[in-house]
């Protein structure tokens, strides 16, 4: 079964508030782990406070920082100079922080010209060349693929065999089921290849509508409800019947949701970890 120890809050879901009123709101709602972001308006990972302020913060309130995300277009070789340098940056804030992971998004534009042997030589090529980068830091780096049609890498078994390929230990997977939803990848491949111990991080939002799935963009991915269109209980119950233990973090990104007065909010949420936590681990 899921267990309330495993949820996780990514920052987007309520980005308007400060850090400190973050941890505030999910120490009320009992969660003790949340995700932080570098993409959020003022582009200030930890608000602009020390990271010895920020330990002081994770201390009082019980909440472990699970990752800093993300950096972008990892896997691009032409891109590789200023994601090394990203990289050290994040990495050292994470070290100070206590912060055990990066996630690394692909690149994800339509106006990308590799095919997909060039994508993934160089997903490979970038892994081998951040892997020392990591591992001198002690942090994982987590590799998740979007499943939109102009990623570069849309796979979650693609993603496994560039770790295989790239020879490292540092590196891990994040399934989103949002994303898995719309990639190449269905259950049966799954079943049949996916090495769940690769999985570093759940990623799950769900989404309502009823538009074609490849129509489906940011602005869809809300909490999950019963309305939900993209199977998450059965994709988190596959992951636990698997054996997955690992944390599960709420990614919405719609504005209905980041948006909502704070009691809304904490009623919503409460009303979507119920679900989760009820019926994703029926039959594991």
């Amino acid at each position: 079964m899921l267990r309330r120890s495993q949820i996780s809050l990514n920052r987007i879901i309520y980005p308007h508030i400060d850090l400190i009123s973050f941890f505030e709101l999910i120490s009320k709602l009992d969660i003790n782990m949340i995700e932080l972001r570098n993409d959020l308006p003022g582009n200030q990972i930890i608000d602009g406070m020390a990271p010895e302020r920020i330990c002081e913060l994770t201390a009082h309130y019980g909440i472990k920082i699970l990752t800093i995300n993300a950096l972008q277009k990892f896997n691009l070789l032409s891109h590789l100079p200023q994601a090394n340098e990203e990289l050290r940056s994040l990495l050292d804030l994470a070290s100070a922080i206590h912060c055990p992971a990066i996630v690394l998004c692909p690149l994800n534009d339509p106006a990308d010209t590799r095919d997909q042997r060039q994508r993934f030589g160089e997903t490979v090529g970038c892994l081998q060349a951040y892997r020392q980068i990591f591992a001198d830091a002690g942090i994982y780096g987590y590799l998740e693929p979007l499943g939109f049609p102009e990623s570069s890498l849309s796979s979650l078994i693609d993603a496994q065999r560039a770790i295989w390929e790239s020879g490292a230990q540092c590196y891990r997977i994040v399934y989103d089921t949002f994303h898995f939803f719309l990639g190449p990848d269905d259950a049966d491949l799954l079943e049949a290849e996916l090495d769940v111990n690769l999985i570093g991080l759940v990623h799950a939002s769900g989404v309502e509508s009823k538009l074609p799935k490849q129509r489906y963009r940011d602005e869809h991915r809300g909490l999950i409800t019963e309305e939900d269109q993209i199977d998450n209980l059965e994709q988190i119950q596959f992951l636990l019947r698997r054996g997955f233990d690992g944390p599960v973090s709420l990614e919405p990104f719609a504005s209905r949701v980041q948006t909502l007065p704070e009691q809304e909010f904490k009623t919503a949420l409460s009303g979507s970890i119920d679900l989760l936590l009820g019926q994703a681990g029926r039959g594991s």
